[in-house]
């Protein structure tokens, strides 16, 4: 758990304890293939470590930011991947090193690639209902971690979610905590930081961040990963905006062709404008939506009726030991990786397209 006495107002960690190396990451490391991802001050690369040849990804960030000292920021995202070390569901962190412009974060790599390439698609290719159930619940296993270690990670999207396999279809790694903050009910944090799309309304009108802000963002992730389709993308950043301030979302049988009532019903429950009417991570790891008879997602059905088979025919599995202090939520059979079940929903289709770059560093709401 991140201790409260070695973080700052700005919910920021101050002290790691991972060794920062000084010696030069060439003689360890040999860096191979293409650009994994680039953004304005980081770059990251697919790398082989020299004495065991385990591929890794190495992230390159820059001290110096528009003038300024960020060495702070950056041990603030070593100090968070610290602290979720035990989760299987957060990138590992296996080296550190520090250059007079910069700090490489030696991190697991991830084979798979951005859940985001998948999104877009074309049918054949893109996730089914089965698939989105399973992605969801890692992602909720490891959100929930962070949570009850009083995390934050402010930037919850599908280029910050991992594969460790595209095909077949592996498992989530949450990557990026460049945004991410300690958060406790004795003080209130407030910024204006993140991705325009899935952004919380409490960010947008400079209110306390929380949990629930995360929460907010792992419902329009859904929402994109069962349609393909982002719920509040507008022309222009203004109108993105209000369409958040607003909550204009669409739930027709257009957009949500051949998805089962339920997962509209999971979706609904995070996007709520008040923080507070959101659900939890546990509370979603406990929805009828993850853990519902999976025959039945074909067509949907009412809600009480999923609830009803599931009661009688998903049993649980033990809680799986993720760490010192981890959260107590439900655990349920994991799905296969590839199932029979296909959603019969059309092709994925954008009104306005999502950005193509691959972000490392997320976009700041100025």
């Amino acid at each position: 758990m991140l201790d409260s006495a070695v973080t700052s107002k700005s919910g920021m960690v101050t002290k790691v304890h991972t060794r920062i190396r000084t010696d030069l990451f060439k003689n360890n490391y040999d860096l191979v293939g293409k650009e994994l991802g680039r953004g304005k001050f980081a770059v990251v690369k697919k790398c082989v470590e020299k004495s065991t040849g385990q591929e890794r990804a190495a992230k390159f960030l820059r001290k110096r930011r528009k003038g300024q000292d960020c060495r702070g920021d950056i041990l603030n995202e070593i100090a968070v991947l610290e602290a979720a070390k035990a989760n299987p569901y957060v990138v590992g962190l296996h080296d550190v090193y520090e250059t007079s412009t910069e700090i490489i974060l030696v991190l697991e790599f991830a084979a798979g690639g951005e859940i985001f390439n998948q999104c877009v698609a074309d049918n054949d290719e893109a996730f089914t209902e089965k698939d989105v159930i399973r992605l969801a619940r890692q992602i909720l296993m490891g959100v929930a971690f962070l949570h009850w270690n009083n995390v934050v990670h402010l930037d919850l999207k599908p280029q910050n979610i991992l594969l460790t396999s595209a095909q077949p279809l592996g498992d989530i790694r949450i990557v990026d905590f460049g945004l991410s903050r300690c958060v406790d009910a004795t003080s209130e944090l407030r910024e204006i930081l993140g991705t325009p799309e899935y952004v919380a309304p409490e960010i947008l009108n400079y209110e306390p961040i929380s949990t629930a802000t995360d929460m907010w963002s792992i419902g329009v992730l859904t929402y994109v990963m069962l349609t393909g389709e982002s719920p509040f993308l507008g022309e222009e950043k203004q109108e993105t905006f209000l369409n958040i301030s607003q909550v204009n979302v669409d739930y027709s049988q257009d957009v949500f062709h051949g998805v089962s009532a339920l997962a509209v019903d999971f979706i609904q429950s995070l996007l709520q404008k008040n923080p507070r009417k959101r659900a939890t991570a546990e509370e979603c790891l406990d929805h009828p939506w993850l853990n519902t008879h999976l025959t039945s997602l074909a067509a949907p059905t009412m809600p009480d009726e999923q609830e009803a088979s599931q009661s009688e025919s998903e049993p649980e599995s033990p809680a799986p030991s993720l760490g010192l202090v981890s959260p107590p939520y439900p655990t349920y059979p994991t799905y296969p990786a590839q199932g029979e079940l296909k959603a019969g929903r059309d092709a994925f289709s954008f009104s306005e397209p999502f950005p193509t770059r691959t972000d490392i560093q997320p976009e700041l709401i100025c």
